[in-house]
């Protein structure tokens, strides 16, 4: 799934401090292999270089 700047989405990632958080996207970034990458941040942080398979879209019940 491809996301764009702007989107609401949940990372799930166990190595990262943000796993399970809800986040925005903040940049899209491509790789030289055609994959995508992306900046969430969220409320107390950022992370960057995040693959698209490690997240979700966001329930926006807020």
């Amino acid at each position: 799934m491809s996301f764009e700047e702007g989107d609401r989405v949940v990372l799930h990632d166990e190595h990262s401090e943000f796993d399970g958080e809800t986040g925005t996207i903040e940049t899209v970034s491509e790789t030289m292999f055609g994959d995508e990458n992306y900046v969430v941040s969220f409320e107390d942080g950022q992370e960057a270089g995040i693959a698209a398979d490690a997240l979700t879209a966001a329930d926006d019940e807020a």
